[in-house]
């Protein structure tokens, strides 16, 4: 008989599948916003984009139409600040925060 056995263990850690949508509570207060502007006849229709960088929220005024905003979520930002951000329908960044719920509850949406 031998006494040269090994044991062998594999203690490589599994990646953690990295989370590409929005958390759900972030989800819940961006729907939450949505259904008050539908109400108020604002807003019309929503899309998600979603990429390996960001999940976007689009909303549209009409279904054929653009969308008016986007509220996004950056995954891998530069800087804090650009974790969220509201673009136009050109990607220009109208407003930008790391606290979803601030930013959202801080914007006039009538005048932006």
């Amino acid at each position: 008989m031998s006494n040269n056995l090994r044991l062998v263990i594999n203690n490589s850690q599994k990646k953690i599948e990295e989370k590409h949508f929005f958390e759900k509570n972030e989800l819940q207060i961006i729907l939450d916003l949505y259904a008050k502007m539908v109400s108020e006849g604002s807003w019309k229709d929503y899309g998600l984009s979603i990429s390996s960088k960001q999940v976007s929220f689009s909303v549209f005024k009409n279904a054929t139409e653009n969308a008016l905003y986007k509220i996004s979520r950056n995954f891998k930002p530069k800087n804090k600040n650009l974790k969220y951000l509201i673009t136009d329908t050109n990607g220009k960044i109208l407003k930008n925060s790391f606290n979803l719920k601030d930013l959202l509850k801080n914007t006039d949406w009538k005048k932006l």
